[in-house]
């Protein structure tokens, strides 16, 4: 019986691992950070969070309606849903008195999102030209090859610091990086990405990122990650670079560098399935927004009346 009952504790150990690890940890820390928002609002009112009643949650949305995003008011509900699931408790989110209420509030408010803006490749020389004139060279080599390579390989900032020296493959026409797992990836199939070297050495994400592992290897600096931070200073890293050629840091983001990448090959004539291939999206909508960005200009109606003017 005393087996049986260890048994029985351990693999409720490595299920739950298993359940964490089915959510990025990006999503986790959000989720926990939502639960204990509902928490704190619930205790306000002294309402019971758990199992919930349907029209404590929606008052709950109508609270957090007055600050929130669309989304991110459809991710707390989900934190919520998925907390009940997990203790075997039941919440039914389309009751109406919920589903009502958001749809009322999605009226109210819209589910437009404004998305940080995407780095330009003018910006980026620029950004390039300021960490050419850093001091210190481990900080000059590797902050110039993990923006190049962020750009360059339309990479979300997890996987950049998620990246070892064993998923590079170098050879004379770049490098083949291999990603293990990303946000659209949970499973852990993993892609392939082919970052080309580019004609401007200064700026080619190839040759910046072999400058910076030989640096790394020649000073016995042989650490697994090849960035070994946390993916929130990849995000400072960027903006105090934005910050220090003129422009305002809060309109960018570590994702400045990827939709970045998408809506510069976009605007060159890069075809939707050519950019999925870089970026990794399972559905075309996001990328068709970047294209539909990139070219706001180049289809412009009012082109077609200029010489009116």
């Amino acid at each position: 019986m005393y087996n049986i009952v260890n048994k029985i504790n351990e693999l409720e150990i490595r299920t739950n691992e298993n359940i964490s690890n089915s959510k990025s940890t990006n999503t986790l820390r959000a989720y926990r950070s939502d639960i204990k928002s509902y928490e704190i609002f619930c205790a306000s009112l002294n309402l019971k969070p758990f199992p919930s009643e349907p029209k404590t949650v929606s008052l709950f949305v109508t609270h957090i309606s007055e600050t929130c995003k669309y989304s991110t008011i459809k991710r707390k509900l989900a934190a919520i849903k998925i907390t009940h699931s997990l203790s075997n408790m039941y919440l039914d989110l389309k009751n109406p008195i919920i589903s009502q209420n958001l749809n009322g509030i999605k009226k109210k408010i819209g589910i437009f999102q404004r998305a940080k803006k995407p780095l330009s490749i003018e910006d980026l020389k620029k950004v390039v030209n300021i960490i050419d004139k850093e001091k210190k060279t481990e900080k000059k080599l590797r902050n110039k090859a993990l923006i190049l390579t962020g750009f360059c390989g339309a990479f979300r900032r997890s996987e950049l610091v998620d990246l070892n020296i064993e998923d590079l493959d170098f050879s004379k026409e770049g490098v083949k990086i291999f990603i293990k797992k990303s946000k659209t990836d949970q499973s852990g199939e993993g892609m392939i990405k082919a970052i080309p070297y580019l004609d401007n050495i200064n700026i080619c994400p190839v040759t910046n990122l072999k400058k910076w592992i030989n640096y790394l290897n020649s000073n016995n600096l042989n650490k697994k990650k090849i960035f070994d931070m946390s993916d929130k200073n990849v995000a400072l890293i960027i903006k105090r670079y934005i910050k220090n050629i003129g422009l305002d840091p809060n309109k960018y983001s570590g994702h400045s560098l990827r939709s970045g990448f998408a809506t510069a090959t976009a605007e060159n004539g890069a075809e939707e399935r050519e950019i999925m291939s870089m970026t990794g999206h399972k559905s075309s909508q996001m990328v068709r927004r970047y294209i539909h960005e990139g070219n706001l200009f180049q289809n412009n109606a009012l082109k077609k009346i200029n010489q009116k003017f």
